[in-house]
C-alpha cells in the first residue's frame, strides 16, 4: 500500500480517494507550480528516505505510521503533504513555535521536510475515533435555555425583558458581557439588593449566560412606564454622558450599559444611588454628584424616550451549522481535496480542540481562522472536534492530468 502511494504521490493533480459514489471534484494543481507544492511531487525514493527522516525523528511523539498515541500530540499519517510541508517549515522560521517541534526541524533541511512531508502523506489514514458507548444528551439550545431560567423574571421585568412596572429595569438592549457582570454584582453584594441576591443566588454560570443571550436576542422596545421630566433639558444635561453611553443612550462597549429606552424611575434611583455612595462605580461617582434632583430627572425622562438599538449579538451556531462551514475549505466530513488544506476527519479530538484555541486567541495567526473562530464557544470547539474525531479519514491520491489540447502519450 505504501508503494503504491508513494508511486501515486510522484505525478501531478490531486483527487481525493472517496469510496464510490462520492461526488468529489478534481483539486487541479497546475503543472510547474511553486515549491509549496514540492511534496505533492516526491518520487518513490524520496518517499522512502523521509519514512527513515520521519523514523528518527518524528516517530517518538507522532507515533509508528504517523498515528498518535500522545495527547495533544497530532496524527500525521494521510496529511496532506503540501501542507505539512508548509507547516515544518513554518516551525523552522518560528512562524509557528513549539518548543519539541522547533527543536527538531532546525537540522533538517528543506529537502528533508520535503521527504518527511511525502513520506507521511503516503500512509494510510488513522482510524476514526469510535462514537461514544454512551450517547451523550444533546446539547439544549442556549436561546430556549435561557428562555426557561429567565420565566421567573417576566413578573417584574415584563414579558420578553421590557419593563411595565415603574422602578423595574428593562433587560432588553443590554450587552450580554454587561448583563452578566450585573448580576454577578447582585450574586457578591456588590450591588445591595436583598431580593435579587436571594433570585440569583442560586444561577450557575451557564444559566446566567444563556439568560443574557436570550434578552440579548429579543427585538428591543421602550419600557412601558411613564417617564416624567423635561427631555429637552434632559438631553442638555446629558451631554457629558454620551461619551460613555453613546449618542442617545445606545452604548458601543459591552463594559457600560445602553439606557436608550430604559424605565426612567429606574435611572433615576440609580443616579440617585450612584451620587450618595450606595452604588459604587468610580466613573459614575463624579458626573452624578453634580447633578440635583431635577436634573437626574430630566436625564432619566430623556433616556426613557429614546429608541433602544438592536445588538450586535448572534444566535449561536448548532455544530452541524459549524462543520458546514469548515467543510467549505476542508472538504466533505474533514476530507481535503487541497494539498495545502489540512485533513480534519479522524485526527485526534484533544489536538484540533487545542487548535481552535490557539486561532481563537490569536496565539496562532490565519486571518480566515480568526474570523472562524471569532464567535466559538469552548463548547463549541469541543463538539466540532468530536465531530470530525469521529469521521472516516480519505487517503488523497495524484493522477497526471494531460494539459489541455495534449493527448496522453504527447501526441
Amino acid at each position: 500500500m505504501k508503494i503504491l502511494a508513494a508511486c501515486m504521490l510522484a505525478v501531478g493533480a490531486a483527487i481525493a480517494a472517496y469510496s464510490p459514489g462520492a461526488d468529489a471534484q478534481p483539486a487541479r494543481i497546475k503543472p510547474g507550480a511553486g515549491d509549496e507544492l514540492r511534496a505533492v511531487y516526491a518520487t518513490p525514493v524520496e518517499v522512502a528516505e523521509g519514512g527513515g527522516i520521519a523514523e528518527a525523528s518524528c516517530a517518538r511523539c507522532h507515533g509508528a505510521n504517523g498515528v498518535s498515541t500522545t495527547k495533544g500530540v497530532p496524527h500525521l499519517a494521510a496529511q496532506r503533504a503540501a501542507y505539512l510541508d508548509l507547516q515544518l517549515r513554518a516551525y523552522r522560521q518560528s512562524a509557528r513555535v513549539q518548543g519539541a517541534m522547533s527543536g527538531i526541524v532546525r537540522y533538517l533541511s528543506d529537502d528533508a521536510l520535503v521527504k518527511v512531508a511525502a513520506y507521511y502523506a503516503s500512509l494510510d489514514p488513522p482510524r476514526a475515533a469510535a462514537a461514544p458507548a454512551k450517547t451523550a444528551p444533546s446539547r439544549p439550545d442556549p436561546v430556549q435555555a435561557g428562555k426557561a431560567a429567565a420565566a421567573a423574571c417576566g413578573a417584574c421585568h415584563g414579558e420578553l425583558g421590557i419593563s411595565k412596572t415603574p422602578g423595574m429595569p428593562s433587560l432588553v438592549g443590554l450587552d450580554p458581557k454587561y448583563f452578566i457582570a450585573a448580576v454577578n454584582a447582585y450574586k457578591s453584594g456588590q450591588r445591595k439588593h436583598d431580593m435579587m441576591k436571594s433570585l440569583v443566588g442560586a444561577l450557575n454560570d451557564e444559566s446566567l449566560g444563556n439568560m443574557a443571550l436570550y434578552y440579548a436576542l429579543q427585538k428591543p422596545a421602550r419600557a412601558q412606564t411613564p417617564a416624567p421630566g423635561d427631555q429637552a433639558a434632559g438631553k442638555a444635561a446629558a451631554a457629558s454622558c454620551a461619551a460613555c453611553h453613546g449618542n442617545q443612550g445606545a452604548s458601543g462597549n459591552p463594559a457600560t450599559p445602553s439606557v436608550a429606552g430604559q424605565d426612567a424611575e429606574y435611572l433615576l434611583a440609580a443616579l440617585r444611588a450612584y451620587k450618595d455612595g450606595t452604588r459604587k462605580d468610580d466613573s459614575m461617582k463624579g458626573p452624578a454628584a453634580a447633578l440635583d434632583e431635577r436634573a437626574m430627572k430630566d436625564i432619566a425622562a430623556f433616556y426613557a424616550a429614546q429608541p433602544p438599538q438592536p445588538l450586535n449579538v448572534r444566535r449561536p451556531l448548532t455544530t452541524a451549522e459549524w462543520t458546514e462551514r469548515c467543510d467549505r475549505c476542508h472538504g466533505p466530513n474533514g476530507n481535503s481535496t487541497d494539498p495545502l488544506m489540512p485533513r480534519l476527519s479522524a485526527q485526534r479530538a484533544d489536538w484540533l480542540e487545542q487548535v481552535l484555541r490557539t486561532y481563537r486567541t490569536g496565539v496562532r495567526k490565519s486571518t480566515a481562522m480568526a474570523a472562524m473562530t471569532a464567535l466559538m464557544s469552548e463548547t463549541d470547539a469541543q463538539d466540532v472536534a468530536a465531530h470530525y474525531a469521529r469521521q472516516t479519514a480519505r487517503a488523497v491520491t495524484y493522477v497526471v492530468v494531460p494539459p489541455p489540447g495534449k493527448k496522453k502519450g504527447g501526441k
